[in-house]
């Protein structure tokens, strides 16, 4: 493919932003790696410009600078999560893009969250790629990166090199040199500053259950940061979360098996551009309902116990989970790193599942307790590839993030369909999820009575 040609957008604070557009077909944005970006030098290496040819082969891809980087305006800019949604903003307005798949990479993870929050209606499909939820989730896990920092402050030279080994990986020599040297000339020492501090101040955590399109948590096993543990949490606290996590150390998509993460991207989207031509839409499926499960204060567990004893007791849980939900015919339909998402035929059979579920997890003999919160909702969920979308399902995760450990929440259409059947149910009140507009009386399942 030519090299894209360089247009730009205007934001409403009247920054120019630098963006390029490569393919057709339905539309992906590609965020930049917050700082690290520069359009015009991404195609003059190889790496960068087959990662971008081999995702823009089935849709149309979109690539842009965010200010104080690469082509786009540099003077007088600063860097915050609001200005890197007004970015983007300018760019898919200036495109006419109603709806688009988004794609959030590392610390743009968080500009990809924040901007699905607030505009729900139009992100289709959301990836995020080795991303986390809040600063500590990132610079608390390691040292280094703690002391990356300081040295941005002082050595600029050496913050280039660092920053390009710890990147991708401290074995590759020759290329993270020429990283290094790419880097120089996508932002400068002062707009490093600039994003670090902007960064210290974006915690979108509060936002990950608000998320209403289907999300890919994409993750390398070896990258050092953000750890595996920080992916797996991120994956179980956004609702229609997918996590598949892949060898390799780079932090960059575009070094190590890249073949494998386009697959991934490709087949979560779907096929692109020739499967758009055909598809048809989605039709509501059967009456089902669906559980959700998240297992409380996980995050917390695998800092205190380690990796090998916490994911040991991770394993215990999905076992106990996995032979309820096949004792009493459910289905699992995704596992999301500390939680489950399953559907039933029947009703009974779920509130009797959840009930067994607390019941097992209160029983097992072990110093390390497994709190765990469900939520049940039932209705005509949208089934795609072996998954559930839709109204249902959102109100069901919206259900399971209000209950504390060790509850069972339901929506009332659950407890009306169990009428008669010798349920205890407990009235929890009316709640207002996010993304309706009337509110939902909920009830608690008294499985202890």
């Amino acid at each position: 493919m030519e090299q894209p040609r360089i247009q730009y957008a205007q934001t409403e604070d009247d920054v120019n932003i630098a963006y390029w557009t490569l393919g057709e077909g339905e539309p992906l944005v590609h965020l930049p790696w917050a700082h690290i970006s520069h359009l015009e030098l991404d195609w003059l290496y190889p790496d960068y410009r087959r990662w971008y040819e081999r995702l823009a082969d089935r849709r149309q891809l979109i690539r842009y600078d965010g200010r104080g980087t690469g082509l786009s305006d540099r003077e007088g800019v600063d860097s915050s999560l609001d200005n890197s949604i007004r970015d983007l903003e300018a760019v898919v307005d200036r495109l006419g893009l109603e709806r688009f798949a988004l794609m959030g990479l590392v610390h743009s993870g968080l500009t990809a969250v924040a901007f699905a929050a607030r505009h729900a209606d139009r992100v289709s499909r959301l990836v995020l790629w080795c991303s986390y939820a809040s600063p500590s989730d990132y610079y608390d896990t390691s040292p280094k990166l703690q002391s990356l920092r300081a040295v941005a402050e002082k050595d600029w030279d050496t913050f280039l090199e660092l920053s390009a080994n710890l990147t991708l990986g401290w074995s590759e020599g020759e290329q993270a040199r020429r990283f290094a040297e790419y880097m120089r000339e996508c932002f400068t020492q002062n707009f490093a500053r600039e994003t670090y501090r902007g960064i210290a101040e974006s915690d979108v955590t509060d936002l990950l259950p608000q998320l209403e399109a289907p999300t890919l948590v994409l993750h390398r096993r070896e990258v050092a940061f953000p750890t595996v543990d920080n992916a797996r949490a991120l994956a179980s606290r956004i609702p229609n979360a997918q996590l598949i996590l892949q060898e390799g150390t780079a932090l960059v998509p575009f070094l190590g098996d890249t073949e494998a993460v386009a697959e991934a991207i490709n087949e979560f989207l779907g096929e692109g551009k020739e499967a758009a031509a055909i598809a048809e839409p989605a039709e509501p499926g059967t009456f089902r309902t669906v559980l959700f499960t998240d297992l409380v204060a996980h995050t917390e567990m695998m800092s205190r116990l380690g990796d090998e004893r916490g994911r040991d007791v991770l394993r215990e849980h999905e076992t106990i989970t996995r032979d309820v939900l096949k004792q009493h015919a459910g289905t699992e339909v995704k596992t999301m790193g500390d939680g489950f998402m399953a559907s039933f035929s029947s009703v009974t059979k779920a509130v009797e599942c959840s009930i067994a579920l607390q019941r097992a997890l209160a029983e097992r003999k072990s110093d390390e307790p497994l709190n765990v919160r469900v939520g049940l909702n039932a209705g005509e969920p949208i089934e795609e590839d072996g998954d559930l979308f839709g109204a249902t399902v959102i109100l069901a995760s919206r259900i399971a993030a209000k209950a504390d450990g060790g509850e069972i929440l339901v929506a009332d259409t659950i407890r009306g369909l169990c009428s008669g059947k010798g349920f205890l149910f407990a009235d929890r009140g009316e709640f207002v999820a996010k993304g309706f507009e009337e509110p939902v009386r909920l009830y608690e399942v008294r499985w202890r009575d």
